[in-house]
């Protein structure tokens, strides 16, 4: 791709047709020259087709990316992974690929491999559902959602130019991060509290459920996530979660010990520390999305 190319120029492809993929699709209806996608599933291809989301749809990706200039592989981590080492033996080349995908560094890895033809870009939007499928798609997804960018050594500026415009028409926040810094910090945001809400769904008596309340359905709703996908972020971050993990047994052994002494002060302080971290927290994440 000697020159840059502009999106509503583009032949943008969209591999997996699910929440993301499908939200993806809708959020871009009319901003690209051409909007097509690919998905194995009979399913998604039919409620796609079904809905008129894009202007061709197939199951096998070697019938739609040849000729793409933007590759969006829209799919679970391992899922991303495949597509990209099939990627080479059905498009040609050139184009930009970049992915969705909820951990970086193994993806970005698997990026470097990609012969030179192909421009490779890591993406992350850090937005969605407990539910999956595009029955739960919707334009707004990513609206003012933080949209990691974690390019390669070898990302051309164009590339760069032409995802950062994707990311703004979808109405996403773009930010530049590397792939491992990503990593770090997505295991403390949003892979951890998955296990503590799997933990806390897991733990939980059948015989409470008359009293559940909304306590426990707002805690325990990550539980709710589709557990293939999950177990391919876990796997693909194990290092960064374990960390993470580390941290947060402290902190919850801390407050048991407080309370297994009933030391009502401390445990008393220790609680308004937390409400005062979680309001600094969701302050410097409103401060940074408005700036």
């Amino acid at each position: 791709m000697a020159d840059a190319i502009r999106l509503d120029q583009a032949v943008v492809g969209i591999g997996g047709l699910g929440l993301m993929g499908g939200s993806l699709a809708m959020a871009l209806a009319g901003r690209c020259r051409r909007l097509v996608g690919w998905d194995p599933d009979p399913d998604a291809l039919a409620a796609a087709r079904e809905i008129e989301l894009l202007e061709e749809v197939q199951p096998d990706p070697a019938a739609i990316t040849p000729g793409c200039d933007l590759i969006v592989l829209a799919a679970p981590v391992r899922s991303i992974l495949a597509c990209l080492e099939e990627l080479p033996t059905h498009h040609p080349g050139p184009s930009v690929v970049m992915d969705l995908g909820s951990t970086k560094e193994t993806i970005v890895q698997a990026m470097q491999r990609l012969p030179v033809r192909f421009e490779p870009i890591g993406g992350h939007p850090m937005c969605g559902k407990e539910t999956s499928g595009l029955a739960s798609a919707a334009p707004d997804l990513f609206q003012s959602a933080p949209f990691a960018l974690t390019p390669l050594d070898r990302t051309p500026p164009r590339a760069k130019h032409l995802v950062e415009e994707l990311v703004h028409a979808i109405g996403a926040l773009p930010l530049w991060i590397d792939a491992s810094t990503h990593d770090r910090w997505v295991a403390a945001t949003s892979h951890v509290p998955f296990l503590a809400a799997a933990a806390l769904s897991l733990c939980t008596p059948d015989e409470v459920h008359p009293l559940l309340g909304p306590g426990f359905v707002s805690t325990t709703r990550l539980a709710a996530s589709q557990s293939g996908m999950m177990g391919d972020i876990l796997a693909t971050n194990r290092g960064s979660v374990l960390s993470a993990l580390e941290r947060f047994r402290n902190e919850l052994a801390e407050l048991e010990q407080l309370l297994a002494r009933a030391d009502e002060d401390e445990l008393l302080t220790r609680l308004r520390q937390a409400a005062d971290r979680r309001r600094m927290l969701l302050r410097l994440s409103q401060e940074s999305r408005a700036g």
